[in-house]
């Protein structure tokens, strides 16, 4: 890609760089593009895109539309979950004769929940080279943006279509300390959202990534208990692609106190301040004194 001279980036020096670097040939270049804002893209990715003997793509049409927004235009091969073995093949062939070959997704990181990790494979079990070229990606985007404070995080991905499976896949990570990473569909949100607050404690914190980077972005973090009324307050909550981000499990210690306070509300309903600390105590084995003090908060505050 050829900056116009015009262009007030043009004489920016790291442009001048970025044609200067290595782009070996043989080599299956996994480039990732926008999720949304087409602006998202490196410098590195757009040099390589135009560098390109072919670029194999999810869909053909897309990657094309993309590629028009650029200013570039290159041979497109499709790669998608239907054909990616067969596809795989042929791209081997022809690295090995020596051409470059960029391989894209519809949006993001090609083979993180989208077609990709066969290719490489395969490109890898030929001895040929693989040449990651970074960028967006809607699971880190999501979580940089969510405040949770969990250094770690367990990509789940898109959730079964059939409920039995969906709800199978969510017991499973129902322990999982890592805040959970889901993909999800506008037309499945609701349906999701219901699954997830049957499967998780109601205080365990969710947020709604939807659009993200585009021009209807909406980030809302809340209790899974207000999950599904705040999706049903607004049908424009419910369109776009979304990305979920469910609180961490909590720990033993954790556990244990939400279990305390839980019996320590029921049994204030119904006894003094102090019996319910008792019994309180007596149920969960906490310590009565804590209990009582929770209560007092509870009852005054």
């Amino acid at each position: 890609m050829t900056p116009s001279n015009h262009h007030p980036l043009a004489s920016l020096p790291i442009l001048h760089e970025v044609a200067l670097q290595t782009y070996p040939v043989a080599t299956l270049y996994v480039v990732a593009t926008p999720i949304g804002n087409v602006c998202d893209i490196s410098l590195r990715a757009l040099h390589v895109l135009a560098l390109a003997d072919a670029v194999a793509c999810e869909d053909t049409r897309n990657t094309a539309q993309l590629m028009t927004r650029y200013g570039l235009s290159k041979p497109l091969i499709a790669a998608h979950e239907h054909n990616e073995r067969e596809v795989a093949e042929k791209l081997v062939a022809r690295l090995q004769a020596g051409e470059r070959i960029a391989l894209v997704s519809d949006a993001g990181t090609p083979a993180i929940s989208d077609p990709g990790a066969r290719i490489v494979d395969a490109v890898r079990a030929a001895g040929l080279r693989v040449m990651p070229l970074p960028g967006a990606s809607a699971a880190v985007t999501a979580l940089s943006a969510s405040g949770l404070l969990n250094e770690r995080f367990y990509f789940v991905g898109f959730l079964p279509a059939k409920a039995g499976q969906r709800d199978a896949a969510l017991q499973a990570v129902r322990g999982v300390a890592a805040t959970l990473v889901l993909y999800e569909a506008p037309h499945r949100i609701g349906d999701t959202t219901a699954a997830l607050v049957a499967a998780f404690e109601p205080q365990r914190q969710i947020v709604f990534a939807r659009e993200l980077t585009k021009l209807f972005e909406e980030i809302h973090r809340c209790p899974l208990s207000e999950a599904i009324a705040w999706l049903a307050a607004d049908p424009h909550r419910q369109k776009g692609e979304f990305v979920l981000l469910v609180e961490g499990a909590p720990s033993a210690v954790d556990a244990d106190q939400v279990e305390a306070e839980r019996v320590l509300r029921i049994l204030l309903a119904e006894c003094p301040v102090k019996q319910a600390a008792q019994l309180a105590a007596q149920i969960t084995g906490q310590k009565k004194n804590a209990l009582y003090e929770r209560a007092l908060q509870l009852k005054h505050g």
